[in-house]
């Protein structure tokens, strides 16, 4: 059930389903401009996505029309003025309850917007809900069913309704796939941007961790976390990530952006970005049919665009179950989700307040799986183990990608994003492999390392879209965006799911 103010008033509906579903950015700000009444063309909106969400379910809560903040800016300078945008359910917005999903937060009124929302609503854009999540972004207990919360309930994936949109920032991928809205924002820890993005053939991009602040934004590791954009197009993703781009005095890791950071770059694309670049194709010793077929077309398109590409592996990949990656995960949730819960407006002012609301409620909020996840992070209390295991882990993904790319003269790293998704499971959870047990994929030293990537979309696989990675070191943002849109522009490859 959507959470959404009563609107009281009536007002002549102008407006079809066919005015709003699939518009590109352009063509709502086109919308927006041409309209006499912006508030009776949101009150339509608004029933569009109540109206048209119930299959995919990708949205957890709305405002009401008459609760939208129509901030424009007096240049429209990205062209995003009145365009409408999700936001997923872990990121603070006045107005809305900030629950990650669950019915334990279902109070968690926030006093003020995210830094994100801040500059969304500055760059004109307009914040109408929030998308649903994997509960706790994923981070909860085993065997959890990706695009699964307690409060939201199950997202599916817009190309077929038993299949699984991934996780943890699926309902933020999902609405863009099925047309509900051109843009949305997702956040990252371990392949919760990329993974939905590849598997409801979108773009994602997860940008460097300190781009952009995580202020106000539900946490679970200090060092992993960030938020990025999704859309149907590089552009499109780009120029969110613009907008929401930049210091923030209350997130540290913001400090750590280079003083010369060439904002502008971020959305000024050309599509011979390749040529003359050198590529670094990244493959395993074994490799399914499929994927040779998709790396050998992934190659063809780059050599086409003159890139100069050279086949490539990672020594280790990564795995957030790993030991030592474990625990730093489990100490930086324990630390951050207790110091957002003492500064919020919920009921629940730690994690022991959260596993007892658990227990209480199991029948609805455990009925699908556990919290074992919650349980191990509030014995994990070793600083000096937890140091350890951050310089480790962050140091190893760090230098197994910088390595990669010095020692082969490389520009960036290209991959397949991962296998098509799995049909949703609620008793085993999610398989991770699908169409015949496949199982491939890049991206996670990148999340461990907090290194950029972007996911555009690449293929089909048995009827699903699977997607094509482009990663680069620190703050290389710009410089992979621009091949991943050149890319984009050869491969002119821009599904839409059909149902029918």
């Amino acid at each position: 059930m959507k959470f959404k103010t009563l609107f009281l008033f009536f007002s002549l509906i102008v407006y079809s389903a066919d005015d709003f579903k699939d518009l590109s950015t352009k063509e709502f700000n086109e919308l927006v401009n041409s309209s006499d009444n912006l508030e009776e063309l949101y009150f339509s909106y608004i029933d569009y996505l109540e109206a048209n969400d119930s299959a995919v379910n990708s949205i957890i809560s709305l405002y009401s029309s008459s609760d939208l903040k129509f901030e424009y800016v007096n240049a429209d300078q990205l062209g995003l003025n009145g365009v409408p945008i999700l936001i997923k359910d872990n990121i603070d917005s006045v107005g809305l309850p900030n629950t990650a999903g669950s019915l334990a937060l279902l109070n968690n009124l926030p006093r003020n917007d995210s830094q994100i929302v801040s500059k969304l609503k500055k760059a004109g854009l307009v914040v109408v809900g929030k998308a649903n999540l994997s509960e706790w972004a994923n981070f909860r207990g085993n065997p959890s069913s990706s695009g699964w919360s307690s409060f939201g309930g199950q997202t599916n994936n817009p190309y077929n309704l038993e299949y699984n949109p991934c996780g943890s920032s699926s309902g933020s991928a999902a609405a863009v796939a099925e047309g509900l809205v051109p843009l949305a924002i997702g956040t990252e820890t371990n392949g919760s941007i990329s993974c939905p993005a590849s598997s409801n053939g979108v773009v994602g991009i997860k940008p460097t961790v300190g781009l952009v602040s995580r202020d106000g934004i539900i946490p679970i590791s200090a060092t992993q976390d960030t938020a990025g954009p999704m859309a149907r197009s590089v552009l499109e993703a780009a120029k969110v990530l613009k907008a929401i781009s930049g210091y923030d005095p209350k997130d540290s890791a913001t400090k750590n952006i280079p003083d010369d950071y060439d904002y502008d770059a971020l959305i000024n694309l050309t599509n011979q970005s390749l040529e003359n670049k050198n590529i670094g194709l990244l493959i395993k010793d074994e490799m399914s049919d499929v994927e040779v077929k998709l790396l050998n077309k992934t190659q063809r398109i780059l050599e086409k665009l003159g890139a100069n590409v050279q086949r490539v592996s990672f020594e280790v990949v990564s795995d957030y179950k790993f030991e030592d990656e474990y625990y730093l995960l489990l100490y930086e949730f324990h630390e951050g989700i207790e110091k957002y819960l003492k500064s919020s407006n919920s009921m629940r002012k730690s994690l022991n307040d959260l596993i007892d609301f658990n227990k209480e409620n199991s029948e609805k909020v455990l009925k699908h799986f556990g919290h074992e996840i919650f349980l191990d992070s509030i014995q994990a209390t070793d600083k000096e183990r937890y140091i350890k295991s951050r310089d480790l882990v962050v140091t190893r993904a760090r230098n197994q990608i910088d390595t990669l790319i010095l020692e082969n003269g490389l520009d960036a790293l290209v991959g397949l994003t991962r296998n098509p998704v799995w049909k949703t499971d609620h008793i085993n959870g999610d398989s991770r492999t699908s169409n015949g047990g496949l199982s491939f994929g890049n991206g996670g030293l990148s999340a461990v390392a907090g290194y950029p990537h972007i996911t555009i979309p690449l293929d089909f696989v048995n009827g699903l879209p699977v997607g094509v990675s482009f990663l680069g070191g620190a703050w290389e943002e710009a410089k992979i965006i621009n091949f991943a849109f050149s890319f984009e522009q050869e491969n002119n490859f821009f599904p839409r799911p059909s149902r029918d």
